[in-house]
């Protein structure tokens, strides 16, 4: 998984970034909020899926890049972890409601750090597979609405056939369902018509 650490104190930065590297993902690394912002904004198959941001960051603090993060409409949202020493109750309900997935205390412990960062890797890769379910109905849907809209058409005797399996004539048709695309298909009487005699 693709992990973006955005902290400006280098010691941290090294070890989450030894940390995670340790764990097989990807890591990127910026030493304040306004870069972060930027690899985070510009979405495709290179961008974070995970952010570890810190609280205290320059140009832009760690609750306001989660907050312009959740305003913004990614197809799909980075799962962000703020990173900080302020663990009061007060700061934990400030960090998740500016939109923070989760929260993590310094001095961090490896273990709960590890923990955290597989939770948020399940739940990226629930979001990925729901995304690529979604795009699969919508595909799926684009060819039932294309099939319905197809119509069989008698090319002799230019009936149509309609969901009831009846064959009317293309006045009859249009008069009841409007206009449409059309297949050709034969009638059971033209059918019988031209077929060879035994």
């Amino acid at each position: 998984m693709r992990i973006l650490i955005a902290e400006d104190n280098p010691t941290t930065m090294r070890l989450l970034e030894s940390l995670l590297a340790k764990m097989g993902h990807i890591v990127s690394t910026v030493n304040d909020g306004l870069a972060a912002w930027h690899m985070l904004e510009h979405q495709s198959s290179d961008t974070p899926r995970i952010a570890i941001l810190d609280w205290m960051m320059p140009r832009m603090q760690g609750p306001d890049l989660c907050r312009r993060a959740r305003a913004t409409p990614f197809p799909i949202q980075p799962y962000i972890i703020l990173v900080t020493s302020r663990d009061s109750r007060e700061d934990l309900i400030a960090g998740l409601k500016s939109g923070a997935d989760d929260y993590l205390a310094k001095p961090f412990d490896h273990a709960e750090l590890q923990a955290r960062v597989q939770n948020g890797v399940r739940i990226m890769e629930l979001q990925e597979a729901l995304l690529e379910k979604a795009k699969q109905l919508d595909e799926f849907q684009a060819q039932v609405e294309l099939l319905q809209s197809m119509l069989p058409l008698c090319p002799q005797c230019k009936k149509i056939k309609d969901d009831k399996s009846y064959w009317l004539s293309v006045d009859t048709y249009m008069i009841k369902h409007g206009s449409k695309n059309w297949t050709q298909g034969r009638c059971g009487t033209c059918a019988a018509k031209t077929a060879p005699e035994a």
